[in-house]
């Protein structure tokens, strides 16, 4: 499948979970893609490793979104890296991926905390989009990875929820904004992935069984299941979808 040849995606926080099956789908579709990680190389590396024997392209990208000049960090990165594949410098896909999501209720959250959610979940997306527009071609594609618990109620990560309605409220108004240009921007929803984020949870079995038992599924979700979603929204046969909030949750909360 070629439906992304020729194109060029940035999936931030892809060296694991979901943001790793979404480089890897993307990849799979014909995209040159960009695997931005904070500081875990060696899980960078297996991405875009896994990549390469699938007969995709990957480069790496190194850098902490926490920090102030993290958007001149990644696209110093990504331009160099394309640089070296002897690609000028552009995009055309951008994925935000990266999140900090530890459930915390609201007693135990600490202003350090808060500040550091709302730097990763927020704060980065919003610049990677503003400084990355001169860069992401006309047509070009922004999804946003976003959180069923923006719109369901989860007290236990009510920050985390918190940040996430911030990304859900920049979705919305960034998809008008852009649009003269043809670039869609959407958010898809996922809700209970098998990734690092509920691995204590699922270390018993009664804690598997629960989040199983939140989809009508009866199982839980895998990050293939949100990469295909997403993989659907770079694509063209999208280009008539934007501002939408995707839930790709298996029919949790229904």
């Amino acid at each position: 499948m070629d439906q992304l040849g020729g194109k060029v995606a940035l999936v931030t926080g892809a060296s694991r979970g979901i943001g790793r099956a979404i480089a890897q789908r993307l990849a799979g579709a014909g995209a040159l893609v960009a695997v931005h990680y904070k500081s875990n190389r060696a899980a960078a590396e297996e991405t875009t490793d896994a990549i390469r024997r699938a007969g995709g392209r990957a480069l790496p990208v190194e850098a902490d979104l926490a920090a102030p000049d993290a958007a001149d960090t990644v696209y110093a990165a990504l331009d160099a890296g394309l640089k070296e594949e002897g690609l000028e410098a552009g995009f055309d896909i951008l994925v935000n991926n990266a999140a900090l999501g530890p459930a915390v209720p609201l007693a135990q959250v600490t202003p350090e905390h808060l500040d550091e959610l709302l730097a990763i979940n927020a704060r980065s997306p919003f610049f990677l989009v503003q400084q990355g527009l001169p860069r992401l071609r006309d047509n070009g594609r922004i999804i946003n990875i976003s959180s069923l618990a923006s719109r369901t109620a989860f007290p236990e990560a009510i920050a985390y929820a918190m940040t996430k309605g911030a990304l859900d409220a920049f979705t919305l108004a960034l998809a008008k904004e852009v649009a003269p240009r043809g670039i869609t921007v959407n958010a898809v929803a996922p809700g209970f992935v098998e990734t690092d984020m509920n691995a204590p949870l699922r270390e018993s079995e009664q804690g598997r069984q629960w989040l199983a038992s939140q989809s009508v599924f009866n199982r839980i979700g895998q990050p293939a299941d949100i990469a295909d979603a997403v993989a659907f929204l770079a694509s063209g046969e999208a280009r008539w979808i934007t501002g939408q909030w995707l839930s790709v949750s298996g029919g949790s909360a229904l």
